[in-house]
């Protein structure tokens, strides 16, 4: 379930179809996201999920995969 918000966010982020994203989908590499990017993603993620993700944390986030990661973590 998380994926599939997770997907919906980086899509609408990043103006890219969401079967196109994968959990080995990286932010800079295969999205071409900037920093901004990913820190509109995690915006959007924290804003989606009611959670807060550290910046340390952020900052370690380069994959999709990685992202659920920090969800799951911040949520439980």
């Amino acid at each position: 379930m998380e994926l599939e918000k997770l997907k919906k966010i980086i899509a609408d982020t990043m103006n890219t179809d969401e079967n196109e994203i994968t959990l080995d989908t990286t932010f800079t590499d295969d999205l071409g996201a900037d920093s901004l990017d990913v820190f509109q993603i995690i915006m959007g993620i924290e804003e989606e999920f009611g959670i807060e993700i550290p910046n340390e944390e952020a900052e370690k986030i380069s994959t999709v995969g990685d992202a659920v990661e920090a969800i799951k973590s911040a949520i439980s």
